[in-house]
């Protein structure tokens, strides 16, 4: 139906909303049947696509309606144009599902190194408490004195002790970041090597491995919030034992590759490990220091 500014005449209407439906019911039946045999990842692609579009259709059709009634509050006037704007772009989404379950797979996969990234970020945009002199100093040296107009910033009190934690954090997550990429690599690599086909068992081995990245994901966010004051050392510690299980069940998987160039990878797990068990070693001195420091001020 041609818009022309004009609320439709309603016999223009029924026609267009008849149209419409038939043409939506046929899209619905042919993105079911493209459904056969995806798998997890590639279904909930294909089902988060097709409900934009039906969602965006559904508000046109309503705004057409209530355009045509006049049943609409005062100064909220529907935008046809608008609201089929925003099906056209639902329906541009559509195009960039991937069309294969192992696409659908690497780019989940992507997304979770783009979390990471962010962790990463804010990792390195924390900094240290600024000294501030005293006010007697500051009194004798009004030069000197630099204003702290970021000392509202999130991240921006943090202690000497509590900014060297957060550096560690920040190499964990540095080293998590190159684990995924050396997975998709990996991955990628045994396709071009061996063109596995997409079939169910190796669909499953890779579903495994998201779903083990996705974990990973998470429990990166969980590290990079415990930077935050007031650190929590034994939280972080949980955590840190978190993602070396899970590296661990990551290593399994990968070995049961067959003729793919995994050994980066394994190589990378090793060394996150071993920076896992090194922070875990300092946290549990930082804790144990702790500790005796509030038994000292205990009085008896």
């Amino acid at each position: 139906m041609l818009w022309t500014g004009e609320p439709p005449q309603a016999e223009a209407l029924k026609e267009a909303m008849e149209s419409y439906f038939n043409a939506l019911q046929g899209f619905l039946l042919h993105c079911h049947g493209s459904m056969a045999g995806a798998g997890t990842t590639l279904f909930s692609s294909i089902q988060a696509s097709v409900k934009q579009i039906v969602g965006t259709s559904f508000r046109l059709l309503q705004g057409s309606v209530s355009l045509y009634e006049g049943e609409y509050e005062k100064g909220r006037k529907p935008s046809i144009p608008q609201l089929a704007g925003a099906v056209w772009e639902a329906c541009s989404n559509l195009k960039k599902v991937p069309a294969t379950n192992i696409k659908a797979i690497g780019k989940a996969m992507t997304q979770v190194t783009v979390s990471m990234k962010d962790v990463l970020r804010e990792m390195k945009e924390l900094k240290p408490a600024c000294f501030s002199p005293e006010p007697d100093d500051a009194y004798a040296n009004p030069e000197t004195e630099t204003p702290n107009s970021d000392e509202d910033d999130l991240g921006d009190d943090l202690t000497p002790a509590e900014f060297e934690v957060s550096e560690m954090v920040a190499d964990i997550v540095s080293e998590a970041l190159v684990v995924i990429k050396e997975l998709i690599r990996a991955i990628t690599g045994m396709i071009k090597l061996e063109n596995p086909k997409d079939d169910g068992a190796f669909v499953a081995t890779l579903e495994n491995l998201l779903k083990l990245c996705q974990d990973f994901g998470v429990q990166i966010d969980e590290l990079g919030a415990c930077v935050y004051p007031p650190q929590e050392l034994s939280l972080m510690k949980q955590t840190l034992g978190r993602i070396r299980e899970n590296i661990g069940e990551i290593e399994a998987d990968v070995k049961g590759f067959k003729n793919s160039s995994s050994g980066a990878l394994l190589g990378t797990c090793r060394r996150l490990q071993s920076s896992i068990e090194n922070m875990e070693t300092e946290l549990d001195k930082r804790v144990d220091a702790e500790v005796v420091g509030k038994m000292q001020n205990v009085t008896l």
